[in-house]
């Protein structure tokens, strides 16, 4: 079975860096971006089966670049997830609006984080 390809983007190293290490451990191939616009390139490029996506990004937030790989035909299907300090209900509301299929708070809790990004793997097939 291939190893399944996720698209991290996060603007802090430290937390892009937590997430690889978690990941790569367990076998995820995985594509790094630290902005909004790497984000939409990477992902138009590569397809990646799922897309972790800081919502407080420089120049295009994950908001803005949500909705325009939600927008785009090749981009469309794959399931985008929320990484995000901010959980309150009217931002949970906000991420699904820009068309985030789930979040993931952070700090991100690392014994429950891979299972989390397994099941909205397991969610798309």
């Amino acid at each position: 079975m291939m190893a399944k390809t996720i698209l991290v983007v996060e603007d802090s190293a430290l937390n892009r860096k937590l997430v690889e290490t978690i990941l790569k451990a367990h076998g995820y191939r995985l594509l790094l971006a630290q902005d909004g616009e790497g984000a939409i390139e990477i992902a138009t490029a590569e397809q990646p089966d799922l897309i972790l996506m800081d919502m407080q990004l420089p120049q295009i937030s994950g908001y803005e670049a949500t909705r325009v790989l939600k927008s785009q035909p090749e981009t469309a299907h794959i399931p985008i997830v929320a990484l995000t300090a901010h959980a309150m209900p009217q931002e949970r509301e906000q991420f699904l609006e820009a068309g985030c299929d789930g979040y993931i708070t952070k700090p991100i809790n690392t014994r429950a984080f891979p299972n989390q990004v397994r099941q909205y793997l397991e969610d798309q097939d």
